[in-house]
């Protein structure tokens, strides 16, 4: 059997009546694209139709499926079959549909039944919440099925205002129905483009010390949220300004602000002697704070530690000696119990306390998060 040839000779019967491919879709109440696809050779009608265009084009089943014009007609017998044959075709379809039907408008009303008992339920917690959506996705299923099986879906693709305002109702009952998942989202997104966007500032120059240190313009003093603010944590741990008794052989200052601000620095000075005791005598005076436990920090061994300014949930400032003249000036300033930035790319591991660990993996992050949460 030649498909396109039937379709051709469909094309043209359809011609001769004068007939466009929507007006032959009305009277066999089928959509503009079956004719289409009937008359390319895509596919062929039901044999249910297939009797009922035969009469309309005043030809015999037989000529359309062979696709040309005979010179007898098809005798009464075979049209006898053919239209029986037609007909138990369209008792099973209607049986079939029926069954269908059936079947959608249970299913929908169960639907609706689950959907009211877990909306209305006590502790909707999240299995329940999951559980509620999966069934409302199953309810528009099943309504379009139901729409389908019932032949209203195809009337209504046909009105397009319906159309409209079925698409203006959906996207506002999604709005609605999902507000909070879709503002989430949004900050999300909002967030992550922080993220993505906020740059590691680097600052090696120790001749604008100053300007990195809160001492010269009395920010930490007037409590001025500036840059290096560092959340209030004392700075006084750190020199004053860079005297000419200090010989700094490394410095870097490092900040950092994805959504919350952060701060990394240290340097490394070598003191004249006299100005060496003099520097550590004012550190020891200095009243250091606890710090073991902290960001998994343990007792002090690589080097001696003067004074330490520490904090369970912003971090260190502190100072440590090698006990020959050298100090090393460190901090590692944050919040939310780790830090985002790589901190070990940016100072060296000898020049922070011996343990530290801010990362997420750490235990003392977990720990931190898990008392939250409960």
């Amino acid at each position: 059997m030649d498909q396109k040839k039937a379709g051709r000779f469909l094309k043209e019967l359809r011609h001769e009546k004068q007939m466009t491919q929507e007006q032959l879709a009305q009277v066999f109440n089928v959509s503009s694209r079956s004719v289409s696809r009937w008359e390319t050779g895509t596919n062929l009608p039901d044999i249910s139709l297939l009797v009922e265009i035969a009469d309309l084009y005043d030809v015999d089943v037989r000529e359309i499926i062979e696709g040309e014009r005979k010179s007898e007609m098809m005798d009464k017998e075979v049209r006898d079959v053919a239209t029986k044959m037609a007909d138990y075709a369209n008792e099973e379809k209607g049986s079939l549909l029926r069954k269908m039907q059936i079947i959608s408008f249970v299913g929908v009303l169960v639907l609706l039944v689950a959907i009211f008992l877990q909306t209305f339920h006590k502790s909707l917690d999240e299995i329940n919440k999951g559980i509620l959506f999966v069934s409302f996705i199953a309810l528009v299923i099943m309504a379009v099925l139901t729409l389908y099986v019932t032949g209203l879906l195809e009337k209504i693709t046909k009105n397009k205002r319906l159309v409209k305002w079925i698409k203006f109702v959906t996207i506002v009952g999604v709005i609605a129905a999902f507000w909070r998942t879709i503002v989430m989202t949004f900050i999300v997104g909002i967030l992550l483009l922080m993220v993505s966007s906020a740059k590691v500032e680097v600052y090696d120059d120790v001749s604008a010390y100053n300007d990195y240190m809160n001492f010269s313009n009395g920010a930490y003093e007037k409590g001025v949220d500036t840059q290096w603010t560092k959340w209030g944590m004392d700075e006084t741990i750190w020199p004053k300004e860079i005297s000419k008794e200090m010989n700094v052989t490394d410095f870097k200052m490092v900040y950092y602000n994805p959504w919350d601000a952060q701060y990394l620095g240290y340097m490394v000075v070598e003191y004249s002697e006299d100005a060496y005791a003099e520097e550590v005598k004012r550190l020891k005076e200095y009243e250091s704070t606890e710090y073991i436990g902290y960001y998994c920090v343990e007792e002090e061994k690589t080097y001696e530690l003067l004074a330490v300014n520490a904090d369970p949930y912003q971090g260190f400032i502190y100072a440590l000696t090698d006990g020959k003249g050298k100090i090393i000036y460190g901090e590692q300033i944050f919040c939310n119990y780790f830090m985002d930035l790589e901190y070990e790319k940016y100072i060296p591991k000898e020049y922070l306390l011996d343990g530290f660990n801010a990362t997420q993996e750490s235990e003392y992050y977990r720990e931190k998060r898990k008392a939250l949460e409960g």
